[in-house]
């Protein structure tokens, strides 16, 4: 009887999550935060409408190009340390050998396989220059399509997560009943939202549900607290 073939399930798709975590964190909290500190200062819905429009607006474009801006460093960086290992294979072969074969070493193997590894990984260069990026210095080749990806990903999670917060605001009045209600359900998107978060990365999405609620229900405490003292 066959045996039952092997399948390796492993997450590939961490820096789409990362950008996600980044853009919708952010967009819970702050205009969450911006809202309920408004809330404690004045009674209108509308100013705090237009304020968390606001706040959105420009935090979303703001994320957005930060992230646009990580990602063409991090292609920047790849490439110059591509090309520096490109001269230094052609300047310091011997040297470059050298720290393939210190990088088998590291693995137990003996010296005679070692030996006959990094001949077969000289004989391409190409394959040595990639050999060198992933396995000395740690870098892969970033996707070309990485950067604008990213800023919209970014830009459009912080968009989705400020909406929450605000969208009470819209349907309810007076202010404080309207502050209730967005309390509460800011409070289940960020604990629905830390579950999530933390089953692609920690692997502890209860922890991470409760910690994400303590820091957005923290952060809004303060500024009702500050605008209420304030005001």
């Amino acid at each position: 009887m066959p045996a039952t073939p092997h399948v390796e399930k492993h997450f590939t798709s961490s820096e789409t999550v990362r950008d996600v975590v980044i853009g919708m964190s952010d967009g819970l909290t702050v205009p969450f935060a911006l809202a309920a500190g408004l809330s404690g200062a004045v009674d209108a819905t509308s100013v705090i409408i237009t304020a968390g429009l606001a706040e959105i607006a420009a935090g979303s474009i703001a994320m957005g190009l930060g992230g646009f801006l990580a990602a063409r460093t991090d292609a920047e960086h790849f490439n110059t340390e591509r090309e520096r290992e490109e001269r230094e294979t052609v300047e310091l072969p011997d040297q470059e050998a050298e720290e393939v074969a210190s990088i088998f070493r590291a693995y137990g193997l003996k010296e005679t396989t070692v030996q006959d590894a990094v001949t077969a990984i000289r004989s391409d260069r190409n394959r040595w220059i990639d050999f060198m990026m992933r396995y000395e210095l740690g870098l892969e080749k970033p996707d070309p399509k990485r950067v604008k990806i990213s800023a919209l990903t970014i830009a459009g999670s912080y968009i989705a997560g400020g909406l929450i917060p605000l969208a009470p605001y819209f349907f309810i009045q007076p202010v404080h009943r309207a502050l209730m209600v967005s309390v509460i359900v800011t409070l289940l998107a960020l604990g629905v939202f830390g579950y999530i978060k933390g089953m692609f990365t920690v692997k502890k999405p209860l922890r991470s549900a409760w910690q994400t609620m303590a820091v957005g229900g923290l952060a809004a405490a303060a500024a009702f607290t500050l605008a209420k003292l304030i005001g």
